[in-house]
């Protein structure tokens, strides 16, 4: 039997700089116009701030030339462009061999998930390149017309939102036979019967949106990891917070290449989660 380690990232400004601004800014958008002055102008007045950026997609879309329309291929096609922090699409293939290693070491049958849940735009998270890695990708979307134009949200992913997807991890609520059976999440199990207990879980995150996953994963022995842009100097203080407020195990640069703290952080996280489940396996034996 293999016990399951899931790793689960946020996306933007986690594994890739914001694949919501890079889309816009392609789309010929002024950026810091639309976060400043038409998504922070709606959470001024009262809006969450997920819905508040998808509603200003909307417009924007409505409000740009034809050809520079926001729709389902536009988000695909954009997907396949974004680029990503160092290191990032190879680290998951080191880690699956760290754990195999480590496992074949103590004797034990040890696997990783990978997952992402993310505020971002499921339509362009699940285009990258790096798609195939994961055994699911949670983010917002949007309904689309005939002619494939955005018209409104179908799915917001925001704060809490995101540790519904948790519990869904936890409890093996995954793949496409849950697609329209939201209510499943809240079904009550066994403690004995959740498929990857929180202490089996590694979440890395960058920003206020993972609080919620921070906080959860901490608090049942998992590991959360906080991330930062160094290019991005106004969200020093944020990730500088999330230490200082015992929200995240560590804090590190996304760097996820070879030598780097990040890198290294992932590597001992999963070396831990393996001593744990090589440690229960003994127990369990006698």
């Amino acid at each position: 039997m293999k016990d399951t380690i899931a790793l689960i990232f946020d996306f933007d400004d986690t594994l890739a700089p914001d694949s919501t601004s890079g889309f816009l800014d392609e789309m010929g958008i002024d950026v810091e116009r639309f976060w400043r002055e038409k998504v922070d102008a709606l959470v001024n007045q009262g809006w969450d701030p997920v819905p508040a950026y998808l509603y200003q997609m909307v417009k924007s879309s409505n409000e740009n030339q034809p050809d520079r329309k926001f729709t389902r291929q536009a988000f695909r096609e954009w997907g396949k462009k974004v680029t990503f922090y160092p290191g990032a699409t190879q680290i998951f293939q080191k880690l699956r061999k760290h754990a195999d290693e480590i496992a074949s070491d103590k004797k034990v049958q040890i696997e990783i998930e990978y997952y992402i849940i993310s505020t971002g735009i499921g339509d362009i998270v699940g285009n990258t390149r790096i798609k195939g890695n994961f055994t699911q990708i949670w983010a917002s979307n949007f309904h689309y017309s005939d002619s494939g134009e955005i018209v409104f949200p179908k799915n917001i992913v925001s704060f809490t939102d995101k540790t519904r997807f948790l519990f869904q991890i936890s409890k093996g609520i995954i793949g496409r036979e849950y697609t329209g059976k939201p209510f499943e999440v809240n079904k009550k199990l066994q403690p004995d019967d959740y498929r990857i207990p929180f202490n089996r879980m590694i979440f890395v995150g960058d920003g206020f949106t993972d609080v919620p996953c921070f906080s959860l994963i901490q608090k049942n022995q998992g590991i959360a990891i906080g991330v930062y842009d160094r290019n991005k100097r106004e969200k020093w203080r944020q990730a500088w917070g999330f230490v200082e407020d015992g929200r995240v195990a560590n804090l590190a640069v996304a760097d996820y290449s070879k030598g780097s703290g990040l890198h290294d952080s992932l590597m001992m996280a999963v070396e831990i989660m393996c001593d744990k489940i090589a440690l229960s396996r003994r127990i369990y034996q006698g």
